[in-house]
C-alpha cells in the first residue's frame, strides 16, 4: 500500500472583509460588506459580524441592508487583495513547491515532501497560520488530510482561525456522520435531490451503488460514490492552466434597456479584467452571454488579433457586441461576459491598441 499523501488547505477567513478591517480601525468590529451599496449591487464578502445578520457574499445589497440596516458598505480594493495574496503565496513555497491556489484566498498544499523536510502535515499547518497572521495581521483556517476533497472539508469545519485533521483511519467514521451539503460539488439543489431520494449523510450515499448515483446525477455520480470512501485521487497541481475568465449577473428585475445593460456591462468588465490580473491570463476572445426572460440564453463572441490587456478595449468591444443581441422582444434577466482563446504567442510579444470603440 502506498503512503498517504498529506495535503493542507488553507482559507483565509472572510478575506476581503478582514483586510478593510485591518486596514481601518473604525471597521472593527463592525458588520461590513465588501461591494456596492446600489440598488442592483451585489455583496462580494461579508465580515463575521456582518454574517451573524445573515448578510452573506453574493447577496443583492438591497436585501444586505435590510438584514443588517446598520451594515458598513466599502468598494473592493482588489490591488490589495492581490498584494496580500502574493504574500501569502510567498509562505506557502517555503514549505513546497507544490502549491495549487483555488483563488486569492485559499489553496492547497502537499507536504508530503517538503522543503524543510518536517514530517507531520499538522505542524507545518500550524505553522503556515502563524507567520500569515505576524506578516499579514490575517486570519486563516487549515485543513489537514491525505486527500484535497477531505483536507478542504476540514478547513471549513472549524472556521474562523479554525484547525482540523482528518486522520486516515478516522476518515471512514468522519464521512458516515458528514452531511452531503458539505461533499464536494453538492449546492443546494443538489442537496435537496439526494434528500429526495433519502440521501442525508455520507453514510446513506454509501449505501448506494456506483450505478444508481451515475443514473441520477450523471458523471458527478462516480466522485460522489469515491468521496463516500475517502477516495479522491487529483493531485494537488501548481501550474493550473487558465483557459478563460468570465463573470456574469442575475438581475433582480429583468432589463431591456442598452443603457442599462451597458451599466451593467460596465461592472462585469471591471470584475473579469481583475481576474485576468490575478490569473495573468489575457485572451483574444471576447463573449457576451445573454439569458432571455424565458430562460433561452444566447452567445456573441469576437476574435481580435492581439491579446485584451486593458479595461477601455475590453469594455468598449464588449458593449459593441451587446448592439448585436435582439432586445426588441424580450426583457433580459442575467448577463455575462468572458474571454478567452489566449493564443500560443510568447507574453512579452503581445499589445494592446487604444481603440476608440464608443
Amino acid at each position: 500500500m502506498s503512503t498517504p499523501r498529506k495535503i493542507i488547505h488553507i482559507d483565509m477567513d472572510a478575506f476581503y472583509a478582514s483586510v478593510e478591517q485591518r486596514d481601518n480601525e473604525a471597521y472593527r468590529g463592525k458588520p461590513l460588506a465588501v461591494g456596492y451599496p446600489e440598488l442592483r449591487g451585489v455583496v462580494a464578502a461579508a465580515s463575521y459580524e456582518a454574517r451573524a445578520y445573515g448578510v452573506h457574499s453574493a447577496m443583492p445589497s438591497v436585501t444586505a441592508k435590510k438584514r443588517c440596516p446598520h451594515l458598513i458598505f466599502v468598494t473592493p480594493r482588489f490591488d490589495v487583495y492581490h498584494a496580500v495574496s502574493m504574500q501569502l503565496r510567498a509562505i506557502f513555497f517555503a514549505y513546497t513547491d507544490l502549491v495549487e491556489p483555488l483563488a486569492l484566498d485559499e489553496a492547497y498544499l502537499d507536504v508530503t515532501i517538503n522543503h524543510k523536510n518536517i514530517p507531520s502535515a499538522t505542524i507545518i499547518a500550524r505553522e503556515i497560520q502563524r507567520k500569515i497572521y505576524e506578516e499579514t495581521g490575517l486570519r486563516a483556517s487549515a485543513g489537514v488530510s491525505y486527500n484535497k476533497f477531505l483536507a478542504k472539508i476540514a478547513s471549513d469545519y472549524k472556521k474562523p482561525n479554525g484547525f482540523f485533521a482528518i486522520l486516515p483511519q478516522e476518515a471512514e467514521k468522519f464521512i458516515e456522520t458528514l452531511k452531503v451539503e458539505r461533499f464536494f460539488g453538492v449546492g443546494k439543489v443538489t442537496a435537496q435531490r439526494m434528500n429526495a431520494c433519502g440521501i442525508f449523510t455520507g453514510l446513506d450515499l454509501k449505501k448506494r451503488s456506483e450505478a444508481e448515483l451515475v443514473r441520477i446525477f450523471g458523471k458527478a455520480g462516480h466522485t460522489f460514490y469515491e468521496n463516500a470512501r475517502g477516495i479522491d485521487l487529483r493531485e494537488v497541481k501548481p501550474n493550473r492552466i487558465t483557459k478563460s475568465v468570465s463573470a456574469e449577473n442575475t438581475f433582480l428585475s429583468d432589463k431591456d434597456s442598452l443603457t442599462l445593460l451597458g451599466v451593467e456591462l460596465y461592472h462585469l468588465a471591471n470584475e473579469v479584467m481583475q481576474r485576468m490580473k490575478e490569473e495573468a491570463f489575457y485572451g483574444k476572445t471576447i463573449t457576451v452571454k445573454v439569458k432571455y426572460a424565458d430562460f433561452k440564453t444566447i452567445t456573441r463572441s469576437k476574435t481580435f488579433p492581439n491579446r485584451i490587456t486593458n479595461f477601455k478595449f475590453l469594455w468598449g468591444a464588449a458593449k459593441e457586441i451587446l448592439k448585436q443581441v435582439d432586445l426588441s422582444q424580450q426583457k433580459v434577466r442575467l448577463l455575462g461576459l468572458g474571454v478567452s482563446n489566449a493564443g500560443d504567442e510568447p507574453e512579452n510579444k503581445y499589445g494592446q491598441l487604444e481603440l476608440e470603440l464608443f
